[in-house]
């Protein structure tokens, strides 16, 4: 606090800085995260065994639902962390744009990122205030509304999540359960008949513009 009670303003260095240590620490807690629940779906498949030794194929199947839900949010997280790697890299651009311009320079992929973090509730407050905090230093416009993405059709994620059971059930049980997934050759096929994803342009320059593309294209794959 400055005389008079006026609050002194932010270094933008310093504020980048900081953006990039509350990045660096979020995302070792969604590592936490991962890893928890991994140790969670290491010991129901241990108990979906043990149901399916005993011929309980009820059991089997609830217990594989939450395999698919657990590797469904291990999913989701590898996808948000790709989005805090997009913005700490980004926070790098922006020290160096810092260094010869003298200013901080307005981002579109920061943009686009912190729109999809703030749709994950476990870093929703944080990224909001980050957000209004970017868009004050002059990084990011206005925060587009939390908007969900469409809604597919209800029968067919539920022929879809029936498939993933399937798959876990046959991978859990070494096939006693369960069908088998597609062969590799009936697999390319099926993804032929999907839209073709954007291919990320490839741009030699520097290693920080190397390692964005690279999480981009990742980032990619994890949405598809």
């Amino acid at each position: 606090m400055g005389l008079f009670g006026q609050t002194k303003s932010k270094d933008p260095k310093e504020q980048v800085q900081e953006w990039t240590h509350k990045i660096r620490k979020e995302g070792n807690q969604l590592d936490r995260q991962i890893r928890s629940i991994q140790r969670e779906e290491e010991k129901v498949k241990r108990s979906l065994k043990q149901a399916a030794a005993k011929g309980d194929r009820d059991t089997c199947v609830i217990l594989a639902k939450e395999i698919v839900g657990a590797r469904k949010a291990i999913n989701r997280i590898y996808t948000t962390k790709a989005h805090l790697n997009s913005v700490q890299l980004q926070m790098k651009n922006q020290l160096a744009t810092l260094r010869v311009a003298g200013s901080l320079s307005k981002s579109t992929e920061v943009m686009q990122a912190m729109q999809n973090l703030v749709r994950y509730p476990e870093l929703a407050g944080i990224m909001r205030d980050m957000s209004k905090e970017m868009m004050k230093a002059g990084i990011i416009e206005e925060m587009l509304d939390e908007t969900m993405d469409s809604l597919e059709d209800t029968e067919e994620m539920e022929e879809e999540a029936a498939k993933e059971v399937d798959k876990v059930l046959w991978e859990i049980t070494d096939g006693k359960l369960g069908e088998a997934p597609l062969p590799p050759q009936e697999l390319a096929a099926a993804e032929k008949t999907k839209t073709p994803a954007v291919a990320v342009e490839d741009d030699p320059e520097e290693d920080d513009e190397e390692d964005l593309q690279e999480m981009q294209s990742r980032l990619a794959s994890l949405r598809s």
